[in-house]
């Protein structure tokens, strides 16, 4: 009887994840870095004065910049009304939530 041979392909001796595992993690650095975005939602409940009101409030824009959202936000559905800083997102998140605002954040 012949002693039994293994041959051992050096394509499958090494981790078959590390390779995507290293992807993953570039992928996730990227986005970390990468801006987030707020949008803002239209809805048939709040007027057009308390919209503006409430963007100028959480971010700080002038009347015409927050008009100028409020009237996009209208007429296209939605609107980015902040991008940048994930902890700024939040923050201007909840201001605009305090008045039952729809609201997403992207990264």
């Amino acid at each position: 009887m012949a002693p039994l041979s293994i041959h051992i392909d050096p394509l499958f001796s090494e981790d078959p994840g590390v390779e995507e595992l290293a992807e993953t993690k570039e992928e996730t650095a990227d986005s970390v870095q990468s801006p987030w975005r707020l949008i803002l939602y239209d809805d048939d409940i709040h007027t057009f004065e308390e919209v503006i009101s409430q963007l100028m409030k959480a971010t700080g824009c002038s009347l015409a910049k927050a008009e100028e959202l409020t009237v996009k936000v209208h007429n296209e559905g939605k609107a980015t009304v902040y991008e940048g800083d994930f902890e700024e997102c939040l923050r201007i998140d909840g201001v605009l939530k305090e008045i039952q605002l729809v609201t997403e954040i992207k990264g």
